[in-house]
């Protein structure tokens, strides 16, 4: 028995070593940890419990069979984080460059089983060469094995993607159909081809970070959610997501302690709005002097500045925050926006996460190249997300509500709940100049002081419907209120939201626009 414990303990040690001391030595020198430094750090200590351990591959080309490792390059278990359970996949670079076989493969889709059986949510940590060239197909059907549960996971449990290295090709619609994207500057990149492919295809000279990098992905193609300064910044980050998260799609948000008084009143939102209509503010100020303590988690702070999404707490519980941005293109709604504000406002919907809006929006963005890049079905996927949603959801209007825009920022006509505005709200089909020039065009050309006249009728216009009372005469807006009584009456709308049921038509499932 006592060899028998000793050759256990020796494979433990040896599975412990990866691809070996010279390859860790190399992975530090780049500023990398290997995946098992990344798994301590991320979990709670001595919790980790590892599966499949002594796994290796079954491959025996080009002189595989000689190279058996255990473990195979991926480091799989489950384990907590603040004292809930999480699972957690951690490809490991200095075993094959952590590229993906068919073994390596079955250890993820048995991890990512477990998770949706057990209700806990999926890390990935991504570090990886990519597809196994030596197992050939076999290795691109593992890929297959894990888009598919990628998919079935989808709104059941939260899935999170941490780049850490290398992901490219194939490899990057895992991460791309998870929940949250991480990525870490300088040292991780995602692309469908490499610079070498692109010189030669279309003699474009980028480098990988030029292509595929951090501020790449977090502030252009928006494939990132977050990016990161370094490893340990960006772990830390992925336990502050956690924390707002339900645990899968059957539990409520998590719901903390609170001593932030939930009646106060911060005398700072009166002064917030300027009074004049077309001077911006930041929107990110309203939503901290709101929320629990001015804690806002913003998500894709780099992405499509003009609207701002993140997550916070009114009085303990979990919100998802929408809200136009005034300081970031007036606050108008464009493809980029529509695309941001419909997935996170899905997200929400799906882990039962109630919804807070923010609006003040101008419309969407005129101009040809919105028009041909699809501004049409972009800001419809925005309104289709709403409208399908069935979680609580409040609006609060701090300034403008212009045109199609005002359906789509989460109206009462698309089953939101609560609506409130502030004294500074204006609702209209477009602003008063726009609506002026249209209305009265015939008796602006015939007028002697036609600038004069416009000044008057804007003036008039103005006074007519910039302001929230028509709208709330006919029950569009529940209330007008104060701006410093925002928090009370949000945190007491989420109170009365708190048993709301509301069901969408039986169907197989919707068809979102493209």
């Amino acid at each position: 028995m006592s060899e028998k414990i000793k050759h256990l303990e020796a494979l433990r040690q040896e599975a412990l070593k990866g691809g070996g001391e010279e390859r860790i030595a190399r992975q530090h020198q780049t500023g990398k940890w290997t995946a098992r430094e990344r798994v301590a750090f991320l979990l709670d200590e001595g919790s980790f419990q590892e599966i499949g351990a002594f796994v290796t591959h079954r491959c025996d080309d080009f002189g595989m069979g000689d190279k058996k490792i255990l473990g195979d390059g991926v480091v799989t278990g489950y384990g907590t984080v603040d004292g809930r359970p999480v699972y957690v996949v951690s490809e490991d670079f200095t075993v094959f460059g952590g590229s993906l076989g068919l073994a390596y493969g079955e250890k993820i889709c048995r991890i990512m089983d477990l998770a949706m059986k057990n209700g806990a949510p999926v890390i990935s940590l991504k570090d990886s060469g990519g597809a196994r060239i030596q197992e050939g197909v076999v290795s691109l059907a593992a890929y297959a094995d894990i888009f598919l549960r990628n998919v079935l996971a989808s709104g059941v449990v939260p899935q999170i993607s941490v780049i850490m290295g290398p992901c490219a090709g194939g490899a990057v619609y895992s991460p791309a159909m998870t929940d949250f994207i991480f990525m870490v500057e300088d040292t991780s990149y995602m692309f469908i081809t490499g610079p070498e492919v692109i010189r030669a295809v279309t003699h474009e000279d980028v480098t990988f970070d030029t292509l595929g990098g951090a501020g790449v992905h977090s502030s252009i193609s928006g494939v990132a959610h977050f990016a990161a300064h370094d490893e340990a910044a960006c772990l830390m980050q992925v336990k502050q997501l956690l924390a707002y998260l339900p645990s899968n799609n059957l539990e409520d948000p998590p719901s903390v302690p609170c001593d932030d008084d939930p009646n106060r009143m911060d005398e700072a939102l009166a002064g917030l709005v300027p009074d004049d209509p077309n001077k911006p503010y930041d929107i990110k100020d309203v939503v901290r002097c709101v929320v629990d303590h001015g804690d806002f988690f913003e998500v894709h702070r780099d992405f499509a500045e003009n609207l701002v999404v993140g997550f916070a707490r009114l009085n303990g519980r979990s919100v998802g925050i929408v809200a136009n941005q005034p300081a970031s293109l007036a606050g108008v709604l464009d493809i980029h926006a529509s695309v941001k504000g419909a997935r996170f406002v899905r997200f929400c919907d799906a882990f039962n996460i109630p919804l807070v809006v923010f609006e003040d929006v101008p419309g969407f963005l005129p101009g040809v190249s919105q028009e041909h890049g699809g501004i049409i079905t972009a800001g419809a996927k925005l309104l289709y997300a709403f409208c399908e949603s069935t979680v609580p959801r409040l609006t609060v209007v701090t300034r403008k509500a212009y045109g199609g825009a005002y359906c789509v920022m989460n109206s009462k006509h698309i089953r939101a709940d609560a609506n409130f505005a502030w004294p500074t709200a204006q609702f209209a089909v477009m602003g008063p100049e726009g609506s002026v020039n249209i209305l009265y065009r015939r008796e602006l050309s015939q007028a002697e002081d036609a600038e004069g006249l416009r000044k008057k009728l804007t003036a008039e216009f103005r006074e007519k419907f910039d302001n929230p009372y028509i709208a709330a005469k006919r029950g569009y807006i529940d209330e007008v209120i104060l701006p410093q009584e925002t928090r009370p009456r949000l945190i007491a709308g989420l109170e009365m939201l708190k048993t709301k049921r509301d069901t969408n038509p039986p169907k197989k499932h919707g068809n979102i626009p493209l």
